[in-house]
């Protein structure tokens, strides 16, 4: 039959910053995961592909940065100010590309790392 799977990744698998050594590993690794299996299962029809997710509002997110990082309740309008197009990425934005990956609108499109990002990798910013 076929089908299609979309892993949710993060933009630090290129390289976070020190901090997050650790979780930029993880989802590294998740990126050669998702290329291994694409590659494993083409045959088979099924699309394996990736999506490295940009800051994002999250309700995990709000509760981080607000509380854990002590950064108070202005935090999401700060970090909005500081984005190119104004905000953060939505849920819901990220969702839009998954369900385009997984329909037949993406194609046999298999082993793509897509990075959903408002700066572009490798430039200065």
């Amino acid at each position: 039959q076929g089908g299609a799977i979309v892993n949710i990744l993060s933009i630090n698998a290129h390289c976070g910053t020190p901090e997050l050594a650790v979780y930029s590993a993880t989802k590294g690794a998740l990126a050669t995961l998702t290329k291994n299996a694409a590659n494993a299962h083409r045959f088979d029809r099924v699309r394996v592909n990736g999506i490295n997710v940009g800051w994002t509002d999250t309700p995990a997110e709000r509760i981080m940065q607000a509380d854990t990082l002590g950064q108070g309740p202005g935090w999401l309008d700060a970090a909005n100010a500081t984005q190119p197009f104004g905000r953060l990425f939505s849920v819901t934005d990220i969702a839009n590309l998954a369900v385009f990956l997984l329909s037949d609108a993406a194609g046999p499109m298999t082993g793509t790392l897509v990075d959903q990002e408002q700066w572009v990798i490798g430039a200065n910013r």
